[in-house]
């Protein structure tokens, strides 16, 4: 009889156990639950590269999470300070803008007027002096213009710029705007740069608005990352008749509202 008991008691205890991992099988529903895929990749979960470059940019996007605007001040000063930097360095110069740039995330959310500036040519080192020299003393550029619903925008010229633009482009015509004028339409989206393909840009395309004028404008392929919020550099690619691949002609940079 205790045999009987005992044996009934051991029975009871592995229906119980059967039961529970039954339980924890299934969802309440009584189907089985299906297991979680990897989480998705985002731009705050991709890994920078290495490098002290690297490293002053996580620092500075660490600083953004507190004081956004401290953080797009001294990530402007610092490109500014490697655009003067390549006068007399131009290697070390661009080699850490190159560096800047892989450790970009694609500029979207832009809206609106930006602050432009020339950063340096990165075209041949006599090139650049020549015609830096000129960009030095007279630059028309003042920034880009979003509307970030649409996904288009245009360029911010100077006043003075309205009569050299005719005379390169006579049957062209900027437009009057509250900063000067405004020229050259684009269109942006989001895919992977043309010689960067490691790095996801917001691509400025002027091929696609076919009122730009043909020479040179439509053949320009603007690649703009965003540094920290407010601060981006960009890249201007020209497509050379005959080359397979865009030729890097300069850096410049937006600074944007947040």
């Amino acid at each position: 009889m205790a045999e009987t008991t005992e044996a009934r008691k051991n029975a009871d205890a592995q229906n119980k156990t059967r039961a529970a991992g039954a339980t924890k099988r299934k969802s309440p529903s009584g189907t089985r639950k299906k297991a979680a895929g990897p989480a998705k990749k985002t731009a705050d979960t991709v890994a920078l590269p290495s490098g002290p470059v690297a490293e002053r940019v996580a620092k500075l996007r660490e600083l953004s999470q507190t004081d956004s605007e401290g953080a797009r001040e001294e990530a402007w000063n610092w490109i500014r300070e490697l655009g003067e930097r390549a006068r007399s360095d131009r290697e070390g110069a661009l080699d850490d803008l190159q560096a800047m740039f892989l450790c970009g995330r694609p500029a979207e959310g832009i809206e609106g007027q930006t602050e432009g500036i020339l950063v340096t040519w990165t075209m041949h080192p006599l090139a650049d002096k020549l015609v830096g020299g000129v960009t030095n003393a007279w630059m028309p550029w003042l920034g880009k213009k979003f509307d970030l619903e649409q996904r288009t925008g245009l360029n911010t010229l100077t006043t003075s710029a309205r009569w050299p633009a005719k005379l390169l482009w006579p049957l062209y015509s900027t437009t009057e705007a509250p900063l000067g004028r405004s020229a050259f339409d684009f269109n942006t989206y989001v895919e992977a740069g043309r010689l960067d393909p490691s790095v996801d840009v917001l691509v400025i395309d002027y091929e696609s608005v076919k009122t730009n004028p043909g020479l040179l404008i439509r053949q320009i392929r603007d690649e703009l990352v965003q540094i920290v919020p407010g601060a981006n550099l960009g890249k201007m690619l020209v497509n050379v008749p005959g080359r397979r691949e865009p030729f890097p002609a300069l850096y410049f940079a937006l600074k944007s509202n947040y």
